[in-house]
């Protein structure tokens, strides 16, 4: 016979269940101050050519982490009950903002794609906040739905033709990265759901073929891949973003050229303080450093897995399904944009999390830590309860 437990044991409980992850919100901080850091350094003299300021991007990068922390701390304080209740509200959201940025005048064009809306000062990436909706989406259909999509293919092919058509305005802006982002995260939460194997199969299979399609019918995306296979070919065309990324890695060796050393920042490596920021930490804290940034990055998959998994075990379908698609979301896109950056992959448009610049992608980013903090304290806060219940006599609820 199990013993109820103790008095010290329940405000130990107590107590626990109002802390953070402490190894979530380090890993977190971590990468947050290695952001800071690097685009300081691998932005500085752009930003003395392009604007007469040294800190130009540091400033604004500055003010984007304070409005994303303060974004996570509201995400934190929020019951995910709340975004289980507005699941169509998530679909309808991420399609209008998808419609309205390709609208002439409202969609703001930045290197030939309409991925921005301007809201005064401020510039929002509209495809950041899609991949939040659609992780919301499909995590509150699989609750809604579980039982027609695991034994249903009708009932998996349904999210897949609405993602669709977020797919197709997400093209037409176009973020070819996006969209595959969304659709892996998405394949990955009916993984995890239990949808049956072959169904899923089918799905990857009719993903690739589409991937293929669109790559070989758009001249653009494959002249990339052209590139990406033989970037060396075309040194000065269209391998060039990738061989200056390669120099960048080849000349930091083991443990870099120093910190604020790099060359290829010099103009000679675009987009350095965004989607290639990474190979400026390889060329100026080496391999090592790039270690120690993966290593930050693995743990915040682990916390968000465990997490999910902890959701899971007490029933809560939803909270692991967002947990899950999160942290699946957060590790595509560090893959990827790893692969682009050591050649591994195409050239795509997509930030380091929590590192490169850009207030969008900084702001959903910490927005999606305070989701998973907050399912963590939930989870806390149902084992606390548990254990309440347990001590003879006494009816204590934890509502949640």
């Amino acid at each position: 016979m199990q013993s109820s437990p103790s008095n010290k044991e329940i405000k130990d409980q107590l107590k626990s269940s109002f802390q953070l992850d402490i190894y979530l919100l380090l890993a977190v901080m971590g990468l947050l101050m290695v952001g800071l850091v690097m685009v300081t350094s691998s932005s500085m003299v752009v930003a003395q050519h392009d604007y007469g300021n040294s800190f130009y991007f540091i400033i604004r990068q500055v003010i984007f982490a304070v409005i994303a922390v303060i974004a996570a701390i509201t995400m934190l304080s929020v019951d995910t009950n709340v975004w289980y209740r507005k699941g169509p509200l998530w679909l309808v959201g991420g399609i209008f903002l998808l419609v309205i940025v390709l609208i002439p005048g409202i969609g703001h064009v930045v290197n030939g794609s309409r991925r921005w809306i301007d809201v005064g000062p401020i510039a929002i990436q509209v495809s950041e906040l899609v991949k939040l909706c659609a992780v919301m989406y499909v995590a509150s259909y699989l609750v809604r739905h579980g039982e027609v999509a695991r034994h249903s293919f009708m009932g998996v092919i349904k999210p897949i033709c609405v993602l669709g058509l977020m797919g197709v305005l997400l093209l037409l802006e176009p973020d070819f990265g996006a969209t595959v982002v969304v659709f892996t995260t998405a394949l990955g939460v009916m993984f995890m759901a239990g949808v049956r194997l072959r169904w899923f199969y089918i799905l990857i299979v009719l993903a690739v073929m589409a991937a293929a399609m669109l790559v070989i019918f758009s001249p653009y995306r494959l002249a990339r891949l052209t590139g990406f296979l033989h970037p060396w070919d075309n040194q000065f065309d269209t391998g060039y973003q990738l061989t200056q990324s390669l120099i960048a890695f080849g000349r930091g060796g083991w443990f870099g050229v120093g910190l604020g050393g790099s060359i290829q920042k010099l103009f000679y490596l675009p987009e350095a303080y965004t989607d290639f920021v990474l190979a400026v930490i390889a060329e100026e804290l080496g391999f090592v450093g790039v270690l120690f940034v993966l290593g930050l990055f693995v743990v915040v998959g682990w916390r968000g897995l465990v997490i999910a998994r902890q959701a899971h075990f007490r029933n809560q379908d939803f909270d692991a399904f967002v947990a899950y698609g999160i942290t699946f979301w957060l590790g595509m896109q560090v893959i990827v944009n790893i692969g682009v950056n050591i050649g591994l992959l195409p050239t795509k448009g997509l930030t380091l999390p929590f590192i490169s610049y850009g207030g969008s992608s900084l702001v959903v980013d910490c927005m999606v830590i305070g989701i998973l903090l907050r399912i963590d304290m939930q989870n806390k806060l149902a084992s606390m309860g548990a254990a309440l219940d347990k001590i003879p006599g006494r009816k204590i609820r934890v509502n949640i």
